[in-house]
């Protein structure tokens, strides 16, 4: 059986305004120790492969993360973050679970990624974990099943809120909100924490799952309920 879990990270760099943007720090650095302390191994990908862009804001916020730093100073991870597999180079037979890094960046270039889609269809109809966190959930908003209905539509999800983007002051930065859209493609949104708390949800219908993540603070917990899940399965 394969032991991989796959993790896609933005190629994107700049937000509307052209400040720097990508993958957000603890959001691949929390899942990434859940995942790789259970016993699997974490592939990177991305949608143009190679290095793929750190949102350097992240750096900053989580300065005093102990995981977070030492993923950052792991020599190892840092170089297949500079060469990511490229998307549509992905079989995912090879995995046992699909996971949607978050930060800014996947709002532009993951939402209406055609390989990626396809990736996340063949993952969840094959009954295989497939996650996301934060902004990451944006992947699969304008995802259509095989019979043309939007893949979030009356499934439990939860992303960033839009809350949590104004009082973080991007509003403007990115060309949609993702929870206003994730409601707008008809997801049952779920929204039962504070801002900035921690919110895992878990939507499983005839042992298909998607597990979702609001926030940087949901990361790790998120990670472990990704574990759980592939455990589960085994």
């Amino acid at each position: 059986m394969p032991s991989k879990v796959l993790f896609v990270l933005s190629s994107h760099d700049q937000m509307l305004s052209g400040k720097p943007t990508g993958w957000y720090l603890p959001e691949a650095a929390h899942p990434y120790y859940q995942v790789t302390k259970a016993g699997y191994e974490v592939v990177f990908a991305s949608p143009k492969g190679g290095k793929a862009p750190l949102d350097p804001s992240s750096v900053e916020a989580f300065k005093e993360d102990a995981e977070a730093q030492e993923f950052l100073k792991d020599s190892s991870i840092m170089k297949q973050i500079e060469s990511t597999v490229k998307l549509d180079e992905v079989d995912a037979s090879e995995y046992v679970a699909y996971f949607a890094v978050g930060g800014h960046g996947p709002v532009f270039d993951l939402t209406d990624n055609a390989t990626n889609q396809k990736l996340i269809l063949d993952f969840y109809n094959s009954k295989k974990v497939t996650s996301s966190v934060c902004h990451g959930p944006t992947v699969f908003l304008n995802i259509k099943e095989s019979n043309g209905e939007r893949f979030v539509k009356g499934k439990k999800v939860t992303c960033f809120s839009d809350e949590e983007e104004e009082m973080a002051g991007l509003t403007k930065e990115i060309p949609f909100l993702v929870e206003k859209e994730l409601r707008a493609a008809g997801a049952d949104f779920q929204l039962s924490r504070q801002p900035w708390g921690e919110e895992v949800v878990t939507d499983e219908k005839d042992g298909k799952i998607l597990i979702t993540g609001g926030n940087p603070a949901s990361a790790s917990a998120l990670g472990a309920a990704v574990v759980k899940a592939i455990k589960a399965r085994e």
